[in-house]
């Protein structure tokens, strides 16, 4: 049996809970019915303390950002935190620097605003939540917005609309990496009416 993917998922104060939760259970849930585990999924934050998302949950991260194990697929989510995100050096740095060596970065929500600030969008599709695509043209310039899609995939790198469609894109993620049906049970096992798309 081959080795898991490590599914590293940044969280950061006032992240949107359902930006990250949803596809940690995605992640960590595909492979149950066969008890296959083909993804490691674990939270990293820049610092070890306790993180407040943005409806008040206090979330515990697995790893900072010095010392998570190296992700073959980069989660960056979304809320209103990633207002201030954008100007944290540290953290558009990491995010830059994971991103070479990932497989894949993914992004749901407002999560393409911290994508953009470390320069990954550059002449690529983009999409994220509808209240932020102003801004998303201001960062990424030369970014080409889809406003019309749930989620766009670059190849690499692949950027979800708002909130919920984050799931959509994990369970397309699961079908792109280990085949429709993998992901078809997933949805099956939480029970989500998942309809493929692309």
């Amino acid at each position: 049996m081959s080795q898991p993917r490590n599914v590293a998922i940044l969280i950061f104060d006032d992240v949107e809970l359902l930006d990250f939760t949803g596809l940690f259970e995605v992640f960590s849930v595909a492979g149950r019915q066969d008890n296959s585990k083909p993804f490691n999924v674990y939270t990293v934050a820049e610092k070890s303390a306790p993180i407040t998302t943005r409806n008040g949950l206090s979330v515990n991260p697995q790893y900072t950002i010095q010392d998570c194990p190296q992700p073959g697929i980069l989660l960056v989510p979304g809320g209103q935190g990633t207002r201030r995100e954008i100007n944290n050096a540290v953290l558009i740095d990491w995010i830059k620097h994971c991103s070479q060596k990932a497989e894949l970065v993914l992004s749901v929500c407002t999560g393409a605003l911290l994508l953009a600030k470390a320069g990954l969008l550059e002449g690529l599709k983009a999409t994220t939540h509808h209240t932020a695509i102003e801004l998303l043209k201001e960062l990424a310039p030369n970014t080409t917005i889809q406003t019309d899609k749930r989620f766009v995939d670059n190849g690499k790198i692949i950027l979800s609309a708002g909130i919920a469609t984050g799931i959509d894109m994990s369970l397309y993620v699961v079908a792109r990496l280990l085949g429709k049906d993998q992901a078809l049970q997933t949805a099956q096992y939480i029970e989500y009416d998942w309809k493929p798309e692309l």
